[in-house]
């Protein structure tokens, strides 16, 4: 039977987007399935987190050069939102993490965390909010409402993870600047987890009100380069992962008031091979050991409790991202308990800096690199 030619063309047009999806999507092995791997977006310039708007498609990512921009379902990356505040884009600083107030729908406040410049040419992490216009083009009246005091790095060691509680504080995973003992130092916000009202007062219940020479802000202590955090959805409970140096990566569940040992007690050891200076061992009285430790660092970044049906066999998981190693790492809970872990997308070669579930279910990743990607991986079969 003869098509006319129309139809013909007809038919090819309506395939090519088909052709062009299955091109893009690569498959790989995992213990649960086939994994499915897409890319959303890409020419993104070190993207360092992203965060979904209401409506589940359209996502805000933030790119560590300072440019926050909207990606929206189909994948186009809008030019930068005006309204950033600038920031100290040296070493691992510039734009890092970002959240929406639990009000969003409310109040559509935008809260950025990021490397701020000192007067005398450090630098320290701040937080500031701002309201997303009508049209999301820009931030309107962003104002800082922390900063981490004194600014003490010279490029390394900034954290840092936003998250809100149930309750609406505001916690902020912070590094110490690479100046290891200030994670000990209570008169200093570097090394800590700090507890803030979103407007950037202090809890009167936080650990540390009303004691002299320490800071009220303070949650917990003793913590190196804090890049992971997330509330646990079964339990509300923060979790934190940070880098350790050579080897010593870990996962805490922080508690008010603790230490959580840095430099003082860890399980790795200076980049040069050496002992670090400060360092009694692994485990140090009156410190809190480690909820999970990696003997040899993956470089953990970003953190997502998986808590979506759309993929069972990912249920009460928890994915992180890992740069040295290139991987995405899946540990299986049961209870707070890690009982089993698995390596993934370890044949992409990609630096993982962060990992999001997004309200579809699938899993939304940001690859670091100057021409960063946003990949949506699931599984084949089991949505």
């Amino acid at each position: 039977m003869l098509r006319a030619p129309w139809l013909a063309t007809l038919t090819a047009a309506a395939l090519l987007p088909l052709l062009a999806q299955a091109a893009a999507e690569q498959q790989f092995r995992s213990e649960e399935g086939t994994l499915t791997v897409s890319t959303v977006a890409d020419g993104l310039r070190n993207p360092w987190a992203l965060a979904f708007l209401p409506g589940g498609k359209d996502m805000l990512v933030t790119e560590r050069t300072g440019n926050l921009r909207l990606v929206n379902a189909e994948g186009k990356v809008g030019p930068p939102i005006s309204g950033v505040p600038k920031v100290w884009a040296e070493g691992q600083g510039g734009l890092l993490d970002v959240v929406l107030s639990p009000e969003f729908g409310k109040d559509r406040t935008v809260y950025l965390s990021y490397a701020e410049e000192g007067s005398d040419g450090k630098a320290g992490t701040a937080v500031g909010r701002g309201q997303l216009s009508e049209d999301r083009a820009r931030l309107e009246n962003f104002t800082v409402v922390f900063r981490q005091q004194p600014k003490l790095s010279v490029g390394n060691h900034f954290g840092s993870r936003l998250v809100f509680d149930r309750n609406g504080y505001l916690f902020i995973a912070l590094g110490e600047n690479n100046q290891r003992p200030t994670a000990q130092d209570l008169d200093k916000l570097q090394g800590k987890i700090v507890r803030i009202l979103p407007d950037g007062e202090v809890p009167k219940d936080n650990p540390f009100v009303g004691k002299s020479n320490v800071r009220p802000e303070i949650w917990s202590y003793g913590h190196r380069n804090q890049q992971g955090a997330a509330l646990n959805p079964w339990t509300g409970k923060l979790w934190t992962h940070e880098h350790g140096p050579r080897g010593g990566d870990e996962i805490n569940i922080p508690e008010p008031g603790k230490n959580y040992g840095w430099p003082i007690a860890t399980h790795g050891i200076n980049y040069s091979l050496l002992p670090i200076p400060e360092a009694k061992g692994k485990h140090v009285d009156g410190m809190v050991d480690p909820h999970h430790v990696w003997e040899k660092s993956p470089g953990i970044s970003g953190m997502a409790f998986y808590d979506s049906p759309t993929f069972k066999a990912w249920d009460h998981n928890l994915f992180i991202g890992a740069l040295a190693t290139q991987e995405l790492i899946r540990l299986q809970l049961k209870g707070d308990k890690v009982v089993h872990e698995e390596r993934l997308l370890g044949d992409l070669k990609a630096r993982i800096r962060d990992v999001r579930v997004g309200p579809d279910g699938y899993l939304y990743v940001l690859t670091d690199d100057k021409d960063g990607a946003l990949l949506k991986v699931g599984l084949d079969g089991d949505a």
